[in-house]
């Protein structure tokens, strides 16, 4: 990956944590590492686990949840599960839900849009 799209994937997924968290949730974690992959964010709010998958475009590409497909998905639950497995600290949640945050951001890295689609899938 090329360092231009490192940074505007790291914009996006601080835009989206500080969304989260104006909702009202915590963000207990930001590129976890799993055996499966990386889970770009993981909120809680005290009643709601959220898995979040972000995807970051700058504008003028391709639509961000084009490669939130049915691969993905599966993956980002896989990736889910070992982090709710590997630790004994990890709250409960009455409910667990998996969201996904297109992020489009202008050539400086500011934001133009944020869609915030709970319970993608």
């Amino acid at each position: 990956m090329t360092d231009v799209r490192k940074t505007a994937g790291r914009r996006g997924e601080e835009l989206a944590a500080e969304h989260f968290e104006r909702l009202g949730f915590e963000v207990l974690a930001r590129n976890h590492r799993t055996r499966f992959g990386e889970l770009d964010l993981v909120a809680y709010d005290g009643h709601t686990l959220v898995f979040a998958e972000v995807k970051t475009r700058r504008s003028g590409a391709r639509d961000p949840w084009e490669n939130l497909h049915d691969v993905k998905q599966s993956k980002v639950r896989r990736m889910a599960i070992s982090w709710l497995t590997e630790g004994a600290d990890r709250p409960y949640g009455a409910n667990l839900r998996f969201d996904g945050v297109a992020v489009l951001l202008d050539a400086h890295d500011e934001l133009i849009r944020l869609d915030h689609l709970e319970a993608a899938f």
